[in-house]
């Protein structure tokens, strides 16, 4: 402890574990009890730096492991090397790392090698699926086994910890990104995109980006993008694109041309927010959305085979409509072509978190270190 404070140490390297871990940082650094370093991996650059600007979150060290086309092996070891050097230097008392990136893992990993305790926030993740979605189910397997504290976002996440084999230190908390999403959209934030008027069509909102859906499954998803807007001549789609050209190249070339796409470049976590408060639902492979969508009465379709969100599925939030061209059209139809279908999936509770998950981690952080 440093100056009769406990030191946790929050370890971060993408933009998703930014948005989830910036109330946690708020709260522990406004708190007598902790002394509070940020510590950013550097796997992701441009994105995370969006985040850390809005919730303004200031890092205290910088690995910048960034490097173009890096490997996972790559992103491992560097950041293993670099969380090694300064967990030696600062001597945290606990580290704590939110998800199921490369990052999570390697910082995981690096405290367990200096036999510094680790908290999981958003923990107990799970499709069964050790190679769906790659590599982030290993990695929150691997965690798993690590960590000593265990934040449990649902009680099926609770469950899953339960039958892997960990039998202290869970706890179930909600998650986070429900205390990040609400501090946001109070701000009724924006989200201009040139030529397109939100009130005048109905927009969808789409993101792709996992490596599960590069090639051809991402083939039939722009094939089921221009299918829904043929058919449905006042709908729009908003797409704001991954930086990865694997994913971009392909969406550039052919949906670029199109006069009710629009291919944006990627949204500062605040425009994000505001394109969820007026879009009509939401197209996505991402975690994340599954997640928030439901605070703001926003169907979404999952695009993807399996989903570690079962809880989004069951309260009948989500659907789980995979790769298929014919699948997604068939999804996305009737939803815009039953008002009733659409507003099952629209007014349904969020099952994901109440906006206090950040205030009980920091409590039993304080219980688990006193």
């Amino acid at each position: 402890m440093l100056s009769n404070k406990f030191h946790v140490c929050i370890t971060l390297g993408t933009r998703p574990e930014a948005i989830k871990l910036a109330p946690i940082v708020h709260l522990f650094r406004s708190s007598t009890h902790f002394q509070t370093s940020v510590i950013l991996t550097g796997q992701h650059r441009e994105m995370v730096a969006q985040v850390m600007q809005l919730f303004d979150i200031t890092a205290d060290y910088d690995l910048n492991i960034m490097q173009p086309k890096q490997t996972l092996t790559q992103i491992t070891c560097n950041s293993l090397i670099g969380l090694e050097k300064l967990y030696k230097e600062i001597q945290p008392d606990i580290v704590l790392v939110q998800g199921d990136t490369t990052t999570a893992f390697a910082a995981a990993l690096a405290a367990f090698y200096q036999q510094i305790p680790v908290g999981h926030v958003e923990a107990g993740l799970r499709t069964d699926n050790l190679f769906n979605p790659f590599p982030e189910e290993a990695n929150r397997r691997l965690v798993s086994q690590i960590a000593q504290l265990h934040f449990a976002p649902t009680l099926a996440s609770v469950e899953n910890l339960q039958v892997s084999g960990v039998k202290t230190g869970i706890h179930h908390t909600g998650n986070t990104v429900i205390d990040a999403l609400l501090y946001v959209s109070k701000r009724s934030p924006q989200c201009d995109i040139k030529g397109l008027d939100w009130s005048a069509q109905r927009v969808i909102l789409a993101t792709v980006h996992r490596r599960e859906n590069w090639g051809e499954p991402l083939g039939q998803i722009i094939q089921a993008w221009l299918q829904i807007l043929a058919d449905f001549p006042d709908v729009a789609l908003v797409l704001p694109m991954h930086l990865n050209p694997v994913v971009r190249e392909p969406l550039m070339a052919q949906l670029g041309e199109h006069s009710r796409i629009f291919l944006v470049e990627p949204l500062d976590y605040e425009q994000l927010v505001g394109a969820m408060q007026r879009c009509y639902l939401i197209m996505s492979d991402s975690g994340g959305l599954q997640e928030e969508a439901p605070s703001l009465g926003k169907p979404v379709l999952v695009l993807r085979s399996t989903t570690e969100r079962p809880e989004a599925i069951a309260a009948g939030t989500s659907k789980l409509v995979g790769t298929e061209t014919k699948d997604i059209v068939a999804a996305a139809s009737t939803l815009l072509s039953d008002r009733h279908a659409y507003e099952q999936m629209a007014n349904v509770a969020n099952p994901f978190g109440d906006g206090q998950s950040s205030q009980r981690i920091l409590d039993i952080v304080y219980s688990f270190l006193a």
